[in-house]
C-alpha cells in the first residue's frame, strides 16, 4: 500500500510539473505569436470541406481569437459526397458561429469545378484564381491551410496547398500576406492527444497552438456541430486526435 501511495504521488507531482511546463511554454509561446503574427490581422482560413474547421483548425482559429485576429473562412465544397450538401452547409455555419467566425465572414463555394471527392483532381490555376480574388477582395493578410500532406491525405485537402504554393512562388499574394500551413504527423502521433505536446515542442515549427480544456470544449462543440458526419469513428478522433488539442504550423 505504500508503494501505491508513493507510486501516487508521483504521478500527481509528474501531471503537475506537465502542466505547468505547459502553460509556461503556452504563455511564452503566446507572446512570440503575438509579435510573429502580429495583432488584430485579417486572417483567411481556407478549407475543403464542412468540418474542416473543427476536425483539424479548431486551435488556429481559437488561437488566432487570443491574439485579436479578423477569420474569415473559404470552404471549397459543401462536402456534397454523400449527397448531404445542404445539411454540410449549415452545420458549417452553426460550427463557426461555436468558433467565434460570424456568418458574414464565411464563404461555401458549391459548384461542379470543386466537388467533394477524393477521386478527382482539382484544376490548381482554377483553385489559386479564386483564393487571389477571395484574399484581394477581403484585404486578408494571413492564409491558413494545409499543408503537402493535407493532414488525412484526401486530395482535395492537397490541392489548397499546391494552389497556395503556386500563388506564393509566383509572387502573385499581396504585399505582407502570409501563409501559414497546418503540419502533417504520422498515424501515431495523430492519435495520442495532448501526449504529442513534448514531440510538437521538440519539432521545428513557426506557431503552435494548444488549447487550454475549456477550449477543447469549445472545440468539441464545434465539432458536434457536424452531426450528420459523427459517426463511431469520428467520436473516436474527436476524442484522441491531437488536431482537436494541437495545431503546428509553418510559414510557406
Amino acid at each position: 500500500m505504500e508503494a501505491v501511495g508513493v507510486l501516487g504521488l508521483a504521478v500527481v507531482v509528474l501531471a503537475s510539473v506537465f502542466f505547468w511546463v505547459w502553460d509556461y511554454l503556452e504563455r511564452m509561446k503566446g507572446q512570440e505569436q503575438a509579435g510573429l503574427l502580429g495583432g488584430e490581422s485579417r486572417t483567411l482560413l481556407v478549407i475543403a470541406h464542412p468540418d474542416d474547421e473543427a476536425m483539424f483548425f479548431a486551435p488556429t482559429v481559437l488561437g488566432l481569437a487570443r491574439l485579436r485576429h479578423r477569420v474569415f473562412l473559404l470552404c471549397f465544397s459543401a462536402g456534397n459526397y454523400y449527397n448531404q450538401g445542404e445539411i454540410r452547409k449549415k452545420e458549417l455555419l452553426q460550427s463557426c458561429d461555436v468558433l467565434g467566425i460570424p456568418p458574414s465572414s464565411v464563404m461555401i463555394i458549391d459548384n461542379r469545378d470543386f466537388p467533394d471527392d477524393p477521386d478527382v483532381q482539382w484544376d490548381t490555376e482554377h483553385v489559386a484564381s479564386v483564393l487571389l480574388r477571395h484574399i484581394e477582395v477581403n484585404g486578408i493578410n494571413l492564409v491558413v491551410t494545409f499543408d503537402a500532406g493535407g493532414v488525412s491525405g484526401h486530395s482535395n485537402h492537397v490541392a489548397l496547398y499546391a494552389a497556395m504554393r503556386t500563388l506564393h512562388s509566383e509572387g502573385k499574394l499581396p504585399k505582407g500576406c502570409s501563409v501559414l500551413t497546418l503540419q502533417s504527423v504520422n498515424m501515431l502521433r495523430k492519435y495520442i492527444s495532448l501526449l504529442d505536446l513534448p514531440f510538437s515542442l521538440l519539432h521545428t515549427c513557426d506557431v503552435l497552438f494548444v488549447l487550454t480544456s475549456k477550449e477543447v470544449a469549445q472545440a468539441e462543440r464545434a465539432m458536434s456541430c457536424h452531426r450528420s458526419q459523427l459517426l463511431w469513428f469520428r467520436r473516436l478522433y474527436v476524442r484522441f486526435s491531437r488536431y482537436m488539442r494541437i495545431n503546428s504550423l509553418h510559414f510557406l
